[in-house]
């Protein structure tokens, strides 16, 4: 009767958590407040800070260019939401835009707007609308709750479905690994918690207009998911594309989104 009882307690739990998404209005499985899982991300950001090597922005030009990018595209969001109507779901964001000095190609964004870009991503990104598109895509993430929804299923299968402070003060590692995880910072990116391919293309979509609203030309995306694809060379591929879908599908799904965010594109000065 006990697992009876649990197993619905759970399946209640999904039924009751499941939300709609102000930017997709799809419904998804949200069992975490964003505001819980905001502070949670304030503070590993700082921890992640803390033991990585961040590129100073004051004095090296790609450190510079990430944060101008990642400020270009926090505006388009916002201006995004408030022509919307939806700008007080962006309440507790907090912009923070960093180098790190890794090899590995990849770049994530916590929740609130906690973004980090690898400097092994940047050979294969080469120019500045490139890299707007990559740091777009990752906002979106964060925007759809895509990572929401990884942590609940996170709690659920591995962790009882716990709320988040019982599991952080019960199991403080293993949440911390999970979160990590769940937002493509952690060590087991692709193996563990991977996006679905249908939150892949949403924030690919989504991505496209944050990229075009920041003055970058969206049509950037095709040619460096093609060199994204090369980066692999045949093996494994990075860390960053290895949940994706694959070239030629993400490929044709971008050029039906293509329209869609050209309607947003007006060039700026490059700084």
């Amino acid at each position: 009767m006990t697992r009876l009882f649990t197993s619905l307690f759970v399946v209640l739990s999904v039924v009751i958590a499941c939300t709609t998404n102000p930017l997709s209005k799809k419904s998804q499985l949200t069992l975490l407040p964003e505001s819980e899982l905001q502070a949670m991300g304030s503070q590993q950001y700082q921890q992640f800070l803390s033991t990585n090597r961040v590129v100073s922005a004051s004095n090296n030009r790609d450190a510079e260019m990430v944060k101008r990018v990642g400020q270009r595209i926090a505006r388009a969001v916002e201006t995004y939401y408030t022509q919307n109507g939806i700008s007080e779901k962006l309440n507790g964001f907090k912009w923070e835009y960093n180098l790190v000095d890794d090899k590995a190609v990849n770049a994530w964004c916590m929740p609130g707007g906690k973004i980090v870009v690898y400097t092994g991503l940047l050979p294969v990104t080469q120019n500045e609308a490139a890299l707007a598109v990559v740091i777009g895509h990752e906002v979106s993430h964060a925007l759809l709750q895509h990572g929401n929804t990884r942590m609940s299923q996170g709690l659920l299968q591995q962790l009882g479905g716990v709320a988040l402070s019982v599991a952080v003060a019960n199991k403080p590692v293993e949440t911390q690994n999970l979160f990590m995880t769940a937002y493509g910072a952690g060590t087991t990116v692709g193996i563990m918690l991977p996006f679905s391919r249908n939150q892949e293309l949403e924030a690919d979509r989504f991505g496209l207009i944050w990229t075009a609203m920041a003055g970058y030309n969206p049509q950037e995306a095709i040619p460096l998911w093609e060199r994204m694809e090369k980066a692999s060379q045949g093996q494994s591929p990075p860390e960053f594309l290895s949940t994706h879908p694959s070239e030629g599908r993400r490929i044709n799904q971008l050029q039906k989104y293509m329209p869609e965010a050209m309607k947003y594109y007006r060039p700026v000065a490059r700084n």
